[in-house]
């Protein structure tokens, strides 16, 4: 098996993972901030137990020595894990998962400001569309049922969150910063534990808790952050749609949410100008590859 075709293997199933995290939350009967408490607290225990088994303590210590930045970025993943889950208790499925798509490109205009990192004019012109699709969204939320501007304005903010995380990740390379994910999950749910009823879940929703952050989403962290190493990064963003596109029908299919037309036509403009974006990326990258290179000295 090559390379590539690993990374596209380990990618599509951690995608496949996580695509039922925002329909747990419908499933788990109790609020979101409670969901948000189970959620991270699992990630943290599971995930961090099952490096310490597999990779030893030393991880630990070598990833937190590498700069004091990977705290940052453990907070980002924290608080966007959790911010998730009380977004989509607060709006529509797919309301969440269309915004959070735009992740990307708030990414590369951190990147932009605090590493200096060039824009492409491809980059650049989806910034401008991306936004209509986010305000069409926004727009409809007041006629759609279950879906408000608050939980909008909060998935914005996971936007804007990891962003900031994913930029500290490429400041931070190559340390792999992946050991930071239980410590910020652990932390969010410290933070989270004062305004959580953590035995309100009812008694035939504890299989929910268990297989939302024990075991869904804790498997795809785990696949998400090894598949993207063998992949061009244009490759990945389009395979990350995908939760994009079925998350929302998966939640019509389960629980019957509607969501709603705004939804669709804003979704519809958000997912089709990333992948336009990502697939040109891809295909020039791919030029790029079959090209000759200069000599090895």
């Amino acid at each position: 098996m090559t390379d590539h075709l690993k990374g596209l293997l380990i990618t599509f199933t951690g995608v496949l993972f996580i695509l039922p995290d925002s329909l747990f939350v419908r499933l788990i009967g109790t609020d979101g901030v409670t969901v948000a408490f189970w959620k991270a607290l699992l990630i943290g225990l599971v995930l961090g137990l099952g490096l310490l088994v597999t990779r030893g303590p030393g991880v630990y210590r070598a990833t937190f020595a590498a700069s004091p930045l990977v705290w940052v970025y453990a907070a980002t993943s924290g608080a966007s894990g959790a911010l998730f889950v009380i977004a989509v208790a607060h709006t529509s499925i797919a309301n969440v998962v269309f915004i959070v798509a735009a992740m990307p490109l708030a990414s590369a205009l951190f990147s932009r400001i605090a590493l200096g990192e060039a824009i492409s004019r491809r980059t650049a012109l989806t910034m401008a569309v991306v936004p209509v699709g986010i305000a069409l969204i926004a727009f409809g939320s007041g006629e759609t049922e279950g879906a408000s501007l608050k939980g909008d304005l909060i998935a914005v903010g996971i936007v804007i969150v990891f962003s900031i995380g994913l930029t500290v990740a490429r400041k931070l390379r190559p340390v792999s910063v992946v050991p930071a994910i239980p410590a910020g999950m652990l932390g969010a749910a410290l933070v989270l534990f004062p305004f959580a009823t953590p035995l309100s879940v009812p008694a035939d929703d504890w299989i929910w808790v268990a297989l939302h952050g024990g075991f869904f989403v804790t498997v795809s962290t785990a696949l998400l952050a090894t598949g993207p190493r063998f992949l061009p990064s244009a490759e990945v963003a389009l395979l990350l749609l995908v939760e994009s596109v079925l998350a929302p029908v998966l939640a019509w299919v389960v629980v019957g949410e509607d969501p709603g037309k705004w939804a669709l036509i804003g979704g519809a403009v958000v997912i089709g100008a990333l992948a336009v974006s990502n697939g040109i990326a891809l295909a020039q990258g791919r030029r790029v590859a079959v090209k000759p290179g200069p000599p090895r000295a």
